[in-house]
């Protein structure tokens, strides 16, 4: 007979289920009031930072891992759905410029990605209501991905 633990588990591996998160302690709190300010603004999006702030790893700096996608640091993912591949940065709102590939972290990208390691995939939807899946390819430093010495 399978213990209530191990129940709990397997029902949680649905479709919903999601890959593992770390989040840097340096940034959680920042995080946390960055969605709890758009609870009013935009509910769902709110909804599902808090909700991946929620089931995080938290980390000091030091022990966040490079390979895992966090605010200042380059990621290419690939959409599944197009096959396209895309290389952003996830920065704070007031930082954003999608000209430099510069997304905010309170964007359905921004929240899907945060806190995922390279190899990661995620379900995530698009401001339309469409339903992809991301895989991350590779998580660099800001400085790396713009060329300059770290």
């Amino acid at each position: 007979m399978e213990s209530h633990m191990t129940q709990l588990r397997k029902s949680s591996r649905g479709f919903g289920r999601r890959p593992k998160v770390v989040i840097c302690s340096d940034t959680l709190d920042r995080l946390e009031s960055l969605a709890e300010g758009a609870l009013q603004r935009n509910p769902d999006l709110a909804d599902r930072l808090l909700g991946e702030l929620g089931r995080a790893r938290i980390v000091p700096p030091a022990r966040l891992p490079a390979n895992v996608v966090a605010i200042g640091r380059a990621v290419t993912y690939r959409d599944e759905t197009t096959g396209l591949a895309k290389s952003v940065v996830p920065v704070f709102p007031e930082d954003a410029d999608i000209a430099r590939g510069r997304i905010s972290v309170l964007t359905p990208i921004g929240v899907a990605l945060i806190g995922l390691a390279e190899g990661a995939a995620i379900p995530w939807e698009t401001r339309d209501g469409s339903r992809r899946v991301l895989s991350v390819l590779s998580v660099t430093s800001q400085d790396a991905a713009e060329g300059l010495e770290a």
